[in-house]
This record gives C-alpha cells, structure tokens and sequence, in this order.
C-alpha cells in the first residue's frame, strides 16, 4: 500500500500504442455503422436513437470516471458509445434541424478549439500522460466527442457533398494522417500535437470505411449491411480489449511480484 501511495495518482487513459490506433479506428468505424444500424434498420429513428444512446453514454462515463485509472474494459466501452453519439449528433444537426455539413464542420472545429483552449488555461497542458484528476478527464472526454462530431460531418461532407464517394474519402484522410505520423517519428514533431490531429483524421477515415462496408452498391458501399458490419467491429473490440485486460493484469501482477 506504502508503495502505490508514493507512485503517485494513476493515469486513467491508456497508452499510445498499435493496438490503441487499431481498436480506435475500430471503434470509430463501428460507431458509424451502429448508429445507422439502430436508427435506420431497427426502426428507432434518429431522435429515439440518439435519446437512449445518450442516456447509455452518461452512465458507461459516469463507470469510467468511477475507476480512478486506466481500466480496458470502461474506457473502450466509453470511447464506443460516444463515437455512436458523435455520429448521432451531427446525423441529427443535418437530418433534424438543416444545419449543413459545411456549417457542422465549422462549428465542431470551433468547438473543440475552445475546449483545447479551455483544457490548457486551467490545466497548463493538453498531456494525455497526466489525465489523473476529474476536470483533465472531463476536458479530455468532451475533447474526444467533439473530435468525433467532427470527424463525422467532415466524412460525410467530402464522401456525399463533395460526391468523392466512401472508398476516395477514406484514402485522403489517410494520406492526411501519413505525414503527421512521419512528422512524428522522423521529425519528432510534439507528440500531443500529432496525437490529437492523428485523433481527428482517425474519425472520418474510420467512418467512411465503415459507411464503404455497409451501405449499398448503389450508394458506393460494398453493400455488407451495417448489422453484419456493426457485429463484426464489435466483436473484434471485444477480443482486443479482453487481450488488452489480460496484459494489463500480467504487468500488475509482475509488478507486484517484484
């Protein structure tokens, strides 16, 4: 006990890593699917949708706050419930109040520029290493829903307004991510600047391959259905995230070993 005191409060967000990016676009591609998936194939329509999925996402944060630290389980079910929600609230801003694409872009971009702001005057940084109190967590939450607001009216802005198609906007948003991610390891560019504009650009390139999957040929897609393609992400984040636990608990117990 004497020992963690002196280790200091715990991070409650994960490292960077390869299997962080590969459930994250996961989770972003899902959260596309999803949302269509209850809205539109079970009949939910977008504003019963979004009113139960927000009612699902107060309490899987609320579980996730409750940790106090890093827990796979609670932060990954957080992180796919709000990229279902991220989606839902600009699908409603378009499809329920008229607001365009191009105006949600602007407005999520806003957005998430003042929470940065707002993030860095109180708390000095934007360190994702050091989320260990409830306000860095909060700023950081909100960071990550505007994030994927954004991501989903700048995907659908250039895949349908733009008429570049899923598979195209897919492919400029990674050509978008490539160089910041060379920028990173050969320049050594500040880290949390590159995560966070890596952050923004996963979105829409998760979002359009998931729409790529799921919608019809007609519309561009493949034509896989969001049930086959919403299932199929979700169970494959499951199995990262009971191998992510599984790790996690290793290192704990060495740890503890020692």
């Amino acid at each position: 006990m004497a020992n963690q005191q002196l280790a200091g409060p715990e991070n409650r967000v994960p490292e960077v890593t390869v299997d962080f990016w590969l459930i994250k676009l996961m989770a972003v591609t899902m959260g596309e699917t999803a949302a269509d998936y209850l809205a539109v194939n079970l009949g939910l329509g977008l504003t019963l949708t979004s009113i139960i999925m927000t009612i699902v996402l107060v309490v899987v944060v609320g579980a996730q706050f409750a940790q106090k630290r890093y827990v796979p389980a609670a932060y990954w079910a957080a992180v796919v419930l709000i990229s279902v929600v991220g989606t839902l609230v600009t699908d409603n801003l378009t499809d329920n109040f008229g607001v365009s694409l191009e105006a949600s872009t602007i407005f999520f971009t806003v957005a998430l520029g003042a929470t940065f702001l707002g993030w860095h005057l109180t708390e000095r940084t934007l360190s994702i290493h050091t989320i260990f109190t409830n306000r860095r967590e909060g700023f950081y939450w909100l960071a990550i829903l505007f994030t994927f607001a954004l991501g989903t009216a700048a995907g659908d802005l250039v895949a349908e307004k733009f008429d570049f198609g899923y598979l195209a906007t897919a492919l400029i948003f990674l050509a978008l991510i490539v160089p910041i991610a060379a920028a990173y390891f050969i320049v050594k560019v500040n880290g949390i600047a590159a995560f966070w504009l890596a952050y923004i650009f996963t979105r829409p390139l998760g979002a359009s391959f998931g729409d790529l999957l799921s919608q019809p040929s007609e519309y561009g897609g493949l034509g896989f259905g969001t049930i086959y393609t919403s299932f199929a992400f979700l169970g494959a984040i499951i199995l990262i995230v009971i191998y992510m636990t599984a790790n996690q608990d290793q290192r704990e117990t060495t740890g503890l070993s020692r």
